[in-house]
């Protein structure tokens, strides 16, 4: 098969939640001074992190962006930093903070993860950075302790590694990959709900890939495991990064073999085929039954976007 360059860019990738991080990593030139050289620097920019979610101050001109100075009334731990990269403006670190969310008074307010995604109070790109730093704070505070003898870790190069104190051993940050598969069976999708969705939302199916596995297989294991339906092929077409807390969504169409469905009640709340037609009233929020789709910044909105533009 001759490799073509014909797909479109930007990449349907960039069109969803926390895809847009537009910081310079520099991952190969970070060492034991990135962070405390960042630290130091007059133009540093910080994103405040507590109780699994991010302060924004919420003014005139929202932002999820604070100066050195602005931060030390959060109470915080440079100690547990993360270097992220650099903005046009300056060093972008991570900074976790002792202030209880509760306690934050106007203008400041506390954004969960997921919140950020439906908020204009922050950029796209800023959304992305904060997925960066909720991924690698919840790293460097889960590996603490060495995974080979048990003695206390250190971090370093900016948060990006962790040397055990004892017998040296390295670890570095993992991300996790979840296949994410809108089945497709002729003019009709498979979507389902789990017992955490919202009321009346369904989505597509989900699952880890495991080791040893190829992302077709995963798909094609999922898709059976969790709705008894056969799947043929696979097409990649997107991916998410989702800081929940360390995933790599891959999105697929896939071509379902089979109709009858067979839940995994322990997985799903209900499972069905849904056509063309009442997906579009779904995404419309017109959908008799009170039915809906994920919000437009999931990568399952832009899977099921793109099947109904097909």
């Amino acid at each position: 098969m001759p490799i073509t360059f014909d797909s479109p860019y930007p990449e349907p990738s960039a069109s969803t939640g926390f895809a847009q991080n537009q910081l310079i990593r520099d991952a190969e030139n970070r060492d034991e001074q990135s962070l405390p050289k960042a630290l130091a620097n007059t133009d540093l920019e910080l994103h405040l992190f507590c109780d699994q979610g991010v302060i924004v101050r919420r003014d005139d001109e929202p932002t999820a962006i604070f100066s050195q100075q602005e931060a030390m009334q959060f109470e915080p731990d440079f100690d547990r930093a993360i270097l992220l990269g650099e903005s046009e403006s300056g060093p972008r670190v991570a900074l976790p903070v002792a202030t209880d969310k509760d306690s934050l008074q106007p203008p400041y307010r506390h954004y969960d993860y997921r919140s950020l995604l439906y908020t204009s109070s922050t950029s796209e790109a800023d959304t992305g950075a904060i997925a960066q730093g909720a991924s690698l704070l919840h790293w460097n505070n889960v590996n603490q302790y060495c995974g080979q003898c048990g003695a206390e870790t250190r971090a370093m190069i900016g948060g990006y590694r962790r040397d055990c104190t004892a017998c040296e051993y390295k670890s570095f940050p993992r991300t996790d990959p979840v296949v994410i598969m809108l089945a497709v069976n002729g003019d009709q999708c498979l979507m389902g709900r789990g017992p955490h969705f919202p009321p009346g939302w369904y989505s597509t199916l989900a699952g880890f890939v495991e080791s040893g596995e190829t992302i077709e297989d995963a798909v094609r294991r999922e898709t059976f495991e969790e709705a008894g339906i056969r799947i043929e092929r696979v097409q990649y077409f997107a991916s998410q990064p989702w800081p929940f807390p360390h995933s790599l969504m891959i999105g697929v169409h896939c071509e379902a073999i089979s109709e009858t469905i067979k839940m995994d009640d322990s997985e799903l709340e209900d499972c069905r085929w849904f056509s063309r037609e009442e997906v579009r009233l779904m995404c419309r929020d017109e959908h008799p039954d009170g039915i809906k789709c994920p919000p437009s910044r999931a990568i399952a909105s832009t899977l099921i976007q793109a099947w109904l533009a097909d």
